[in-house]
């Protein structure tokens, strides 16, 4: 089963209704949880941000969808969404991979490490184009299956806004 690659439309769209909704959740957070909140928020990809795509592109072959998010998206930074979540700019995932290098996931080829939870968690990105999360805060521990694509752990990431109090 193939899975439809991801849309740079979609992901405009889904960036615009988490920012209108972090806009609401972060009004309120004060009053909820009686300390202001981080930064939150989906940063829009900038000519700096798709020069540091093509960086890493030219370093490490990397799953279309990734590029695609990278296109559209320079990173994401949610501190307040439940325990904290994510995406890192394309700059620091090169800078990642010349430091650690990629992750063995499962049976498939290494895949690369994009983005982390606030318990230190990674999330990589195999050639099939599945998701994977660290059982532990560990580059070297083992992955399980988060999503089975970018999307889907957009649209996970996504659900966590919307549902958060």
């Amino acid at each position: 089963m193939s899975v439809e690659r991801l849309d740079p439309e979609w992901v405009r769209g889904w960036g615009e209704r988490i920012s209108a909704r972090l806009g609401v959740l972060m009004s309120s957070f004060p009053k909820t949880h009686g300390f202001p909140p981080g930064e939150n928020a989906v940063i829009l990809a900038t000519v700096e941000s798709h020069e540091a795509t093509g960086a890493l592109v030219d370093l490490i072959a990397i799953p279309s969808d990734l590029t695609t998010l990278y296109w559209v998206v320079c990173e994401i930074s949610l501190p307040d969404v439940e325990c904290g979540y994510f995406v890192h700019s394309a700059s620091a995932v090169a800078g990642h991979f010349r430091e650690y290098g990629s992750v063995q996931v499962d049976d498939e080829s290494p895949a690369l490490v994009f983005a982390s939870d606030g318990g230190g968690h990674l999330f990589a990105v195999a050639g099939s184009g599945r998701v994977w999360r660290s059982t532990t805060a560990s580059w070297s521990g083992d992955f399980e299956v988060a999503a089975a694509s970018i999307r889907e752990f957009l649209e996970q990431i996504g659900r966590r806004v919307t549902d958060q109090n």
